[in-house]
């Protein structure tokens, strides 16, 4: 017979704080991400106020400095788990509610460039491709109920201007997003209007439908033997030429190399995304530069790192509710009383784990930059690839004291501007490897020696990755064949037969 127990058990597990978490999830955030997480936070938390509170200020506040020890001290959590001081009947309001309720850190700026550095960046407006199609559509024959279904079909078009859905796989979604039924053959025509539609090539199913249409279109326009000759390479022969089998082409077609050449230039010369013709893809309206979250500025000939904070606003705790929360202490105990305190003082909490949150982001990006400067300080120097030293996530966490997650984070999606443009922070990570002479260099002054090479080579007859191993060791690199191909797939360079040209 099995017997049902209990056993008490000891276990030591580590909860984070909502800080910490907040912390974590900031630090993913680019500066302009961050923006936006900022004014999501201001709609929903009333208790966050955005600007400085001049009712706060040194000036203004004799008991500053003595709230500003207080705040730090006590931010309400212990040990990870959250307090309820109303589940105490001798809680103080007062206690908890400040004559200062912004940290002395947000009544400084911080990490900013000088206001004469400061320079706006633009943002590039584009027209959106869904509306210039939508405006073609009432330029056609089409009845009232076609050009709705024109436009439905038009929100199927991927961000390169394709239309990779069956006619089938149209009518059937039709049927169930729109509750609309039309025949295979109805959609086939509606379709075949669309991709009529400028630029040539939208709409397309595949690559090869995309480039003949191109083709036809200036045929109409200009025509010539190129043109008519690269149409039937693209119809017959649509397969070899993808895989650059040129001679057997030739071949096949009883063409010269010159009259190939010539249809060839333009196949090359034709757009493979037609979406590309719009500034924006085809659902953007207008889409933004890059926004560096850091600046390296030079100074007195000393290199030195600025954090981005030009888009992100001060911001301080509400007084309006701090002051409701006092009031609350000078009603009576009533259990609704205790809810709304419990509801304010909720608000409050998540105010200042916010802002407290947004401080530490700052500290670890500006500690790990900071780290990042004195490590690659050559490059930032002269700006040349092969002044870049060998350097992983784990050399960055042991000179900050973080760990490496955090490293990984800081380093996602962040840009910083120098003299010589602006980089990702992952461009300053590299594996390192032992040249011929024994010193160890970045894989990326590697790189970029095999770009060099390749970048040189005779297109007629390409450098197979035999050639190319031979090659960078007599420049001093002894790297294995499985190694050139790996570095060349990172580097976006196809196989020497597809690098082949007439």
């Amino acid at each position: 017979m099995q017997t049902i127990g209990l056993n008490q058990t000891l276990t030591q597990t580590t909860k984070l704080s909502p800080t910490q978490i907040q912390v974590i999830r900031m630090l993913e955030l680019p500066s302009i991400e961050l923006s936006k997480r900022i004014n999501e936070e201001l709609q929903e938390n009333p208790a966050l106020e955005e600007g400085r509170d001049e009712a706060a200020m040194p000036e203004a506040n004799e008991n500053y400095d003595a709230y500003e020890e207080g705040y730090i001290a006590d931010d309400g959590y212990d040990d990870g788990r959250q307090r309820d001081p109303l589940q105490n009947e001798d809680f103080n309001y007062e206690q908890y509610v400040s004559d200062d309720e912004t940290p002395s850190y947000m009544l400084r700026q911080q990490y900013s460039p000088s206001d004469e550095d400061r320079r706006e960046v633009p943002i590039i407006g584009g027209s959106s491709l869904i509306e210039e199609l939508k405006a073609q559509v009432y330029l056609t024959g089409m009845t009232k109920p076609q050009r709705h279904i024109a436009k439905w079909v038009l929100g199927n078009i991927d961000d390169d201007g394709y239309l990779r859905r069956t006619i089938e796989q149209l009518v059937d979604d039709l049927m169930f997003q729109e509750q609309l039924s039309i025949t295979d053959d109805e959609m086939r025509d509606i379709v075949q209007q669309i991709k009529q539609f400028d630029p040539p090539g939208i709409a397309s199913s595949n690559l090869q439908e995309c480039l003949l249409r191109q083709l036809e279109v200036k045929q109409e326009e200009n025509p010539s033997e190129s043109i008519e000759l690269a149409q039937r390479i693209l119809t017959d022969h649509f397969e070899a030429f993808s895989k650059h089998h040129f001679d057997k082409i030739i071949q096949r077609l009883k063409c010269t190399d010159e009259q190939f050449q010539a249809a060839v230039q333009e196949i090359v010369h034709l757009n493979q995304k037609p979406a590309n013709a719009f500034t924006g893809s085809v659902y953007e309206t207008q889409r933004e530069t890059i926004i560096p979250d850091f600046t390296i500025e030079e100074r007195d000939d000393e290199l030195f790192v600025v954090l981005n904070t030009g888009d992100i606003p001060e911001l301080h705790v509400s007084r309006e509710y701090s002051d409701m929360l006092a009031d609350y202490s000078k009603s009576p105990k009533t259990e609704d009383n205790k809810q709304a305190a419990q509801f304010i003082k909720q608000k409050l909490d998540a105010a200042r784990t916010f802002i407290d949150a947004i401080q530490q982001r700052n500290e670890t990006l500006m500690k790990t930059m900071t780290a990042i400067l004195k490590a690659q300080y050559d490059f930032f120097l002269d700006g040349e690839e092969t002044s870049l030293k060998p350097m992983v996530l784990q050399d960055i966490a042991d000179k900050t004291g973080y760990d490496v997650s955090t490293i990984s984070r800081v380093s996602n999606s962040k840009y910083v501007e120098t003299r010589f443009g602006i980089y990702p922070l992952k461009y300053f990570f590299s594996e390192s490897m032992i040249n011929a002479d024994g010193d160890e260099i970045s894989t990326r002054e590697i790189k970029k020696i095999l770009q060099e090479l390749i970048d040189k080579e005779d297109k007629r007859n390409p450098l197979t990755d035999d050639q190319l191993v031979s090659l960078m060791k007599e420049h001093g690199y002894p790297i294995a064949r499985r190694t050139i191909a790996k570095y060349r797939d990172g580097l976006g360079i196809p196989v020497a037969r597809m690098r082949k040209t007439l």
